[in-house]
């Protein structure tokens, strides 16, 4: 798409007209670190335009200082509308939202432009729509420049051309794009808390699955573990130290890397052709983990990154490699481990001066105690959790794909709208 492309698409009666004819703007320079002496203010930073489509006073703030000349430059004013300026990825250029409650301590961060509409001429909530229609705000995107980490030049800023109707036509498509942005945002909300709802049952089903079994008749009994309770009577506990080895094994920089994810597990890695680091780092000097092998990030065990390695690989070098003896299935084992009860019992048995740091080494690991039920009921279970998963899963992914859909539909309405496709009326 040629950045300007849906100028010649405009109505007839409608023009476009560079940024600065329409508004004035001014890149912050208003940073996070207190300064003795100066005022105490409320940060607007680059979280909170990134993930908010309007800018309230209620939102929770970073506390900072600024200097009454910077407080009366960048304090945030109704219909303000605040792009993110830089990122480490381009596509991340431009993202707006609008001030619509502001309060006399709130302060424009770094990393942000703030851009002031003349109200005469150009409806802030309009300008936001147009900032977050694909095709306008392209042109920020294109001018942005960098290598790691990318900006967009003052000067870019001004010079983006906006579609621009008359004002009456202006306050016409934003109350047609409220009605219409509300329907969807009401049904990607519905369709969220089911996605939500539906993670919350597959845990659920897993907690109880591995720490209780599946028949709810059986007989239990203390476990004599404090984080496992009462377990079925026909099951052991055993300190991972018995049921484990520790791998150690180095020199084979052929095998596939392999990464630990808190979300995922563990999983192949994929390297993308502008990627260096997949020829950067030795991999003769990285971990080997066979297929079947328990693997943790000894930093976010407590939170989770653990998993089975799906086949022979490579792993970080700071990783855990515990290779599993015959009474217990990596299977079970790694279905348990990413349990919130065994991650909070890993966190007890971490080490670590502040909580974000902790870190589970081998040592640690191998004093947990874990429940072991007999083999053929391991086998049980894990089968029994892989089918009902499945099915949660399967329901969970073609509602992703709904809200993702909704989410298409929201941008190609208000690109329309904005660009003079859809009559405020809503014909084409």
């Amino acid at each position: 798409m040629i950045a300007s492309d849906w100028v010649g698409m405009l109505p007839v009666a409608w023009s476009a007209k560079p940024l600065r004819a329409v508004a004035s703007f001014a890149v912050s320079n208003v940073d996070k670190v207190p300064v003795e002496g100066e005022i105490p203010v409320r940060l607007c930073n680059y979280s909170d335009v990134y993930n908010n489509e309007f800018i309230t006073d209620s939102l929770h703030y970073m506390r900072a200082t600024a200097t009454q000349e910077e407080i009366a430059k960048f304090g945030l004013r109704v219909n303000d509308v605040l792009i993110t300026k830089d990122s480490e990825s381009w596509d991340d250029i431009g993202i707006p939202a609008l001030v619509r409650k502001t309060a006399d301590d709130l302060v424009c961060g770094y990393h942000l432009a703030i851009i002031r509409p003349n109200t005469k001429i150009i409806h802030g909530e309009f300008l936001l729509r147009c900032l977050q229609a694909k095709q306008v705000r392209l042109q920020l995107e294109l001018a942005a420049n960098g290598v790691t980490r990318f900006g967009i030049p003052k000067s870019e800023i001004g010079a983006m051309r906006l579609p621009l109707p008359s004002l009456p036509n202006q306050i016409a498509i934003v109350q047609f794009l409220d009605i219409q942005i509300s329907r969807l945002d009401a049904l990607v909300a519905a369709k969220d808390r089911l996605v939500l709802f539906l993670l919350e049952k597959r845990q659920s089903l897993i907690n109880h699955s591995v720490t209780r079994g599946l028949d709810s008749q059986v007989i239990v009994g203390d476990s004599g573990v404090s984080w496992l309770g009462d377990i079925p009577a026909d099951w052991k506990t055993r300190r991972t130290a018995w049921l484990f080895r520790e791998r150690d094994e180095r020199g084979e920089p052929e095998l596939p890397l392999l990464e630990v994810s808190i979300k995922s597990g563990v999983i192949l890695r994929q390297f993308s052709h502008d990627r260096i680091e997949s020829v950067a780092a030795d991999f003769s000097t990285y971990k080997v983990a066979r297929k079947g092998d328990i693997v943790f990030n000894k930093m976010r065990m407590w939170q989770g990154a653990v998993g089975v390695a799906p086949e022979d690989g490579l792993v970080s070098p700071d990783y855990v490699v515990a290779t599993p003896n015959e009474e217990l299935l990596p299977e079970y084992a790694g279905l348990l481990f990413r349990t919130g009860a065994f991650s909070a019992e890993c966190a007890r048995h971490s080490h670590g001066i502040v909580w974000d740091r902790l870190r589970l080494y081998w040592e640690g690991f191998r004093e947990i105690v874990i429940p072991l039920p007999p083999l053929e009921i391991q086998a049980i279970i894990v089968a029994h959790i892989e089918n009902e998963t499945s099915m949660i899963d399967g329901v969970r992914s073609a509602n992703e794909k709904t809200v993702q859909l909704l989410k298409e539909r929201r941008a190609a309405i208000i690109a329309a709208a904005v660009t003079g496709q859809i009559d405020a009326d809503g014909s084409v």
